[in-house]
């Protein structure tokens, strides 16, 4: 019996039938993790191609004197452009104006008084670059502003996850791209300026 028992235990140690089945059992959570992680990582980069292309057309578009009034038109150009592809998408717009290119996402100058501490206090004066009667740390006015105006305009998109694998990796749900275009505004009337020195 002992015999035996020892012979049957070095044929299991030479027997390799279900060897692949094991091994597949281990690499093939593995795997598939990584292929749906392309797929994913894939259409996300199909979504942002997608926005970039409308959100590049939109503003070219703007900058032009004859789009110069209907905004809303092009942004819903852009809008239909990605539901077309992402249906759920929700899709918000912003549009900054600055007076140069060199302006964009400086605060608006102010005259640092005693104790002199680099930052904007209330009663220190400043210019009203925006003219919205505050101190803003992004200079920019809302809107597309005006002839020769630099504008940023700016498009998110947040949509649901096709796949799960944001919830095997610890991920939110929704994914939010953002695509932007900075261009100047054609020269058609007379630029004005707005800007005011303010004191409290």
């Amino acid at each position: 019996m002992i015999r035996r028992l020892i012979l049957n235990r070095r044929g299991l140690g030479r027997d390799s039938r279900g060897t692949a089945l094991v091994e597949f059992a281990l690499t093939a959570p593995v795997f598939l993790l990584l292929l749906l992680g392309i797929i994913d990582y894939g259409w996300k980069y199909y979504a942002q191609h997608v926005l970039q292309g409308a959100v590049s057309n939109a503003a070219r578009a703007a900058t032009l004197e004859g789009n110069a009034l209907d905004q809303a038109g092009l942004d819903a150009a852009v809008r239909r452009k990605v539901l077309v592809v992402f249906k759920g998408a929700r899709v918000s717009f912003s549009r900054k104006a600055y007076e140069s290119y060199d302006a964009i996402g400086k605060p608006e100058p102010w005259e640092d008084a005693a104790p002199y501490n680099g930052v904007h206090d209330t009663n220190e004066c400043f210019t009203d670059l925006n003219n919205n009667n505050s101190y803003d740390r992004d200079r920019g006015l809302d809107g597309n502003g005006g002839a020769e105006d630099v504008v940023l305009y700016t498009v998110s998109m947040t949509f649901d996850n096709v796949l799960p694998v944001w919830r095997m990796l610890g991920q939110s749900k929704e994914t939010t791209l953002r695509s932007t275009s900075v261009l100047r505004n054609q020269p058609y009337n007379n630029n004005t300026e707005t800007s005011r020195r303010v004191c409290p």
